[in-house]
């Protein structure tokens, strides 16, 4: 650790970790649902522990986000911290929104659009605390001699990310209309605004684990910048096409939204590359396998299952399926939930001055995740190729279909089951390391 102010991070990790694992155990219990009879479905109907599980998705990567940016900012800016005042404060204000939301969708607080349920109320109190976080970096970013181009891009996901939230407020009676700027919150904030924020931080991290020199990462992060601002919106027309637009909306939005994680992988490629013709020794293996696993998972999962399923042939089928879950739980998984990790597992040991840090039950949580997350994918993948032909193209009874689904919700299951185990590995790592003594 640098600079003291990077410390008020840790609190953003820790409760990233239970945010994490309460997200997954909802996920459980909705995959439960699916397949045997649910005792507890006047307590906690589908479309609640829905919404908690997803909101819980964005919660828990929101804080994971912020703490990387808290520990990232100021090594890049050569400066403390502005104010770790306010970090405390949009920390705590996160969290009593986070909570309050959760509880109140099991009252039916909640605003009705899906993966946007929180209530007009809270959906502003998130402005105000986007707003407190984007005052605290650029004031931070502003004190600094000299500008990078990971800050630059890491401030210019962040008021992106601020910015494309505020279409998440309004609410439009004509459903088209409404539909339309839904999109620009669930396509333009995670596939735009994130992608930047994640870019930058493994853009970070690479130049840290590796040594490379800086130029040779950076220029990945001006294609990225460039990739986004074309491809992210261009690529939002796939969506369009289902609110009444024309069809080759389909095509272009398709074709450009798979190309949106190449820029990340091959900042990957090209900083390996160099460090095997410099035979440079990376002597934090754990991060690496974060950042390599993180790179290409983001690019099956993003771009390769997200150009199959969005090519228009098959998106006039599938769209809305089980194979949107599938291609939806891979890319988060790969494109930020591996890259929170990877920045923990790198900054965590760090903030408590541990010099040597114990990796073997990371390393349990790599290849459990990852395992778990894959037959997931598949098992979601087999269901929605199920669903898709024999619901929608043969046009058999919804109820009938389900029954030919439930073996590969029952692969999910099983699947799920690792992965907690997976998750729960994660958050006893990162409880003992932020709990640990300095030595």
């Amino acid at each position: 650790m640098t600079y003291e102010s990077q410390k008020v991070a840790i609190k953003f990790f820790v409760i990233s970790a239970i945010f994490f694992g309460l997200q997954t155990l909802l996920g459980l219990l909705l995959i439960i649902k699916y397949i045997w009879p649910d005792p507890i479905i006047s307590i906690l109907p589908f479309n609640t522990a829905r919404a908690i599980h997803t909101n819980l998705l964005v919660v828990w990567m929101l804080y994971g986000f912020m703490g990387g940016t808290y520990y990232v900012i100021p090594e890049e800016a050569k400066t403390e911290i502005y104010s770790r005042k306010l970090a405390d404060l949009h920390f705590w204000l996160l969290l009593i929104g986070g909570l309050v939301g959760v509880v109140g969708f099991l009252f039916g607080w909640t605003a009705g659009r899906p993966l946007l349920e929180l209530p007009v109320e809270l959906k502003w109190a998130v402005v105000v605390v986007a707003l407190i976080f984007i005052f605290n970096v650029s004031m931070t970013i502003f004190r600094t001699k000299k500008w990078t181009a990971i800050q630059g891009l890491l401030l210019g996901g962040i008021v992106m990310l601020a910015a494309m939230w505020l279409f998440a407020i309004p609410f439009f009676k004509n459903l088209t209309l409404d539909y339309y700027y839904w999109w620009w919150v669930i396509h333009l904030w995670v596939e735009g605004a994130w992608e930047l924020i994640a870019a930058s931080l493994m853009a970070f991290i690479l130049l840290k684990i590796t040594g490379v020199e800086r130029a040779i990462v950076e220029k990945w992060l001006y294609i990225e910048l460039a990739l986004v601002m074309i491809t992210g919106v261009i690529g939002t027309g796939h969506h369009y096409y289902w609110i009444g637009t024309p069809e080759y909306w389909l095509w272009w939005g398709g074709i450009f939204s798979a190309m949106e994680p190449l820029p990340i992988l091959l900042m990957v490629i090209d900083t390996l590359r160099h460090v095997k013709e410099r035979k440079i020794e990376i002597k934090e293996r754990l991060v690496l396998y974060w950042v390599v696993g993180g790179a290409i998972f983001h690019f099956i999962g993003a771009g390769v299952l997200g150009v199959a399923h969005t090519l228009p042939v098959v998106n006039r089928w599938t769209h809305g399926s089980q194979v949107t879950t599938s291609h939806g739980h891979t890319a988060f998984f790969g494109a930020y939930a591996m890259l929170i990790l990877m920045v923990v597992y790198y900054a965590l040991p760090k903030l408590k001055g541990l010099k040597q840090f114990n990796e073997a039950r990371g390393f349990w949580v790599f290849w459990i995740t990852v395992l778990g997350m894959a037959l997931m994918g598949v098992g979601f993948g087999g269901a929605g190729i199920i669903q898709t032909y024999l619901q929608r193209i043969l046009g058999i009874e919804f109820l009938t279909v389900q029954e030919f689904m439930k073996p590969w919700f029952m692969l999910v299951f099983f699947a799920g089951i690792g992965f907690t185990v997976g998750v729960v590995l994660y958050i006893i790592d990162v409880l003992k390391i932020a709990t640990a003594k300095p030595e």
